[in-house]
């Protein structure tokens, strides 16, 4: 039984770090239109991580958005609690090109 929920917790792990990677994945393409804000990048990566990844495993992903000039960038470090296997820490990020006038 031990060895079940450990590989169920891996597989946990998995999932959570799939939707992280989604979520600065739409973070960055909400703040690349020209009129987009930093805080659009911040807000929709919340609402994705707040939809799929709830409570205890969610609390574990701080995000930080910001803009290169020509790049947005989403990084997140992220801290999942182990069940039976040790915590996984993990540092994850995602770049969009800045939509500028031509």
């Amino acid at each position: 039984l031990l060895l079940f929920v450990a590989f169920v917790n891996l597989i946990v792990f998995q999932y959570g770090r799939g939707v992280v990677r989604a979520a600065l994945d739409e973070g960055v393409r909400a703040a690349a239109p020209i009129d987009a804000t930093l805080d659009d990048c911040r807000d929709r990566i919340a609402s994705f991580v707040g939809d799929l990844l709830g409570g205890e495993m969610g609390n574990g992903v701080l995000v930080n958005c910001g803009d290169l000039g020509d790049v947005v960038v989403a990084n997140a470090h992220v801290r999942f609690e182990g069940w039976v296997v040790p915590d996984w820490e993990f540092d994850v990020s995602a770049t969009a090109v800045k939509e500028r006038l031509p």
